[in-house]
Order: structure tokens, then C-alpha cells, then sequence
């Protein structure tokens, strides 16, 4: 058996451990009881749902992220490389097939990510409240993440150095579900949750969100 083999199946098995507890936090979340709201309804929890889960994330719906714009905007960033490289890590048995110029334009995508990700590691240790309010998961997780996308960056540049992409893979894959990285989610569950209770209150969307759609 050859190193890329080898490395190959240890991320398989690593991302069958992730979705096998993921799967058993899903079923736990559905099992729980869910309290009943007994007040009479307002408006529409569906669309409560849709604006939580669209213009409820823009910049301009929150003041953390109006008033921190580069923050976000490398937040957004940071989280669409990590979608893709995930997206690479599945195609990674064909991606020496692909163009020359595809290989190129994700691995610039990826090491910008990296980048990002990089600043976002750094920004805990010299940002006075984000350092407060740090944890050693917070560094751990960004830092692993950051590793995660330098290694698709480099094996996107150098397909000889695909067993460190799966090792690396293997690792966010196992430490997913255990530490910070698991909030993918219980985002997705807040959000539902969160869009659910103020749009049956009609506090969401808001009014000026309504006649700006109108």
C-alpha cells in the first residue's frame, strides 16, 4: 500500500467518524422537546425563517457587523474557502485531470482563504476583546482550519503533496464534531430557531426590510 493510498483511506475513515457524529447530534437535537409557544401569532414564522437565513445575515441587519465591516467581509471570505476546499477534497482523485488554469484559479481562491484565515488567528492574539474572550478551541480550531486551506493551496500547486491535504483533511475531520467547528451545525438550528420565534411575533422581517421588498 502507498503513502497516498494509505493517506487517502485514514481521511475516509475520518470523515465517516464526522458524519456518523454529526448524524447522532442530529438525532439528539430532533429528539428533544420542543417547548410550545402558547401566545397567539403575529405574523408568519416562514418568513421569519427566510429573513433570518438571508437578509438577517447581511452586514447592514446587525451592528457587530456594520461596525466592523473588513471583519465580516474576511469572515465571508474565510467561510467560502472553506466551502470550496471541501469541495476540493472530494474531488481530489481527478482533480490531476483537471486544467491547468482550474488547478490555478483554486488554488488562488484557497490561499487567499488561507490567508484570511491566517489574519483571523492572529487578530486573537492582538485584538484586546477578541483575545478576552478567546479559548485555547477558538485558536486551535481557526489555526487548524488555516492549515486545512495552506495544504489544498500547496497541493493544488503541487499534486505530490496530496497525502498532506489528506492527512490534514483527516484531521478538521476528526475534530470537527469536538471542538468549535461543530457550530456548522448548530448555526444552521439557531437560525431556524431564531427566525421562527420573532417572525410568528412579526418582529421579523422588519418593517422597513418589508417595504424595501414591496
Amino acid at each position: 500500500m502507498n503513502l497516498l493510498l494509505l493517506t487517502q483511506i485514514v481521511s475516509l475513515l475520518a470523515l465517516g467518524f464526522c458524519l456518523a457524529a454529526f448524524a447522532i447530534r442530529l438525532r439528539t437535537f430532533l429528539l428533544l422537546a420542543v417547548p410550545k409557544d402558547r401566545s397567539l401569532p403575529k405574523g408568519d414564522p416562514r418568513a421569519g425563517v427566510a429573513y433570518a437565513l438571508t437578509l438577517g445575515m447581511m452586514p447592514w441587519a446587525k451592528e457587530s457587523t456594520r461596525r466592523h465591516a473588513l471583519a465580516y467581509l474576511r469572515g465571508v471570505g474565510f467561510h467560502l474557502a472553506v466551502f470550496l476546499t471541501l469541495g476540493v477534497y472530494l474531488a481530489s482523485p481527478w482533480l490531476e485531470q483537471a486544467p491547468g488554469p482550474a488547478r490555478a484559479g483554486l488554488a488562488v481562491i484557497c490561499g487567499i482563504g488561507s490567508a484570511l484565515a491566517f489574519l483571523g488567528f492572529v487578530s486573537r492574539f492582538v485584538e484586546k476583546s477578541l483575545k478576552a474572550i478567546s479559548t485555547p478551541d477558538d485558536y486551535f480550531a481557526v489555526l487548524l482550519v488555516s492549515l486545512f486551506l495552506a495544504s489544498a493551496t500547496a497541493m493544488l500547486a503541487n499534486p505530490a503533496l496530496l497525502p498532506v491535504f489528506y492527512l490534514t483533511s483527516a484531521l478538521v475531520f476528526v475534530y470537527m464534531p469536538l471542538g468549535k467547528i461543530r457550530h456548522c451545525l448548530y448555526f444552521a438550528f439557531s437560525r431556524l430557531f431564531f427566525g421562527r420565534f420573532f417572525g410568528r411575533r412579526a418582529v421579523l422581517p422588519h418593517e422597513q426590510q418589508k417595504e424595501a421588498v414591496a
